[in-house]
């Protein structure tokens, strides 16, 4: 059974002055991003295979993961739309058993929903889903994943 895990990446410095994709991390946004990957490494969650956007705060958040997986960076993440995530997602390998999607709000929070036909109130930056997946990656469908745990810096 696939496992999906879903990153809103950690926070990110003011966009002042800044184009949106070169924007990097505050300090907080690394401190929670470091401590999301003990978390997932805690729990038996280290994926085999990340999607991570192109965006610079994206790729900060996943250096901080510090995980040991194949990466994909994925520029089409970056364009927000949760249904071209479920397609990046459907086109996992079957070999990758745990697959971790960097993303942004609201998209990765709309996957989540989509895939689970649940998911928590609010998104904020770092949280994460797990979501368990029926069958294998080619086959995953709104509505047919189970929101195993949620995870946020604060909570």
């Amino acid at each position: 059974m696939p496992t999906l895990i879903v990153l809103r990446h950690a926070k990110a410095v003011a966009g002042l002055g800044i184009p949106d994709i070169d924007r990097t991390l505050n300090d907080r946004g690394r401190r929670d991003a470091a401590a999301t990957g003990e978390w997932l490494r805690a729990n038996d969650l280290a994926p085999d295979l990340v999607l991570c956007s192109t965006a610079a705060r994206t790729r900060e958040t996943l250096a901080l993961l510090d995980v040991d997986a194949e990466v994909s960076f994925e520029s089409g993440i970056y364009d927000n739309d949760a249904d071209e995530l479920l397609d990046l997602v459907g086109r996992s390998p079957d070999d990758a058993g745990r697959v971790l999607l960097v993303g942004h709000n609201p998209s990765v929070h709309q996957l989540v929903h989509d895939l689970a036909g649940e998911s928590p109130d609010a998104f904020p930056t770092c949280a994460l889903a797990v979501i368990d997946l029926p069958g294998a990656w080619p086959d995953v469908r709104p509505g047919l994943g189970t929101l195993r745990t949620v995870r946020t810096p604060k909570g």
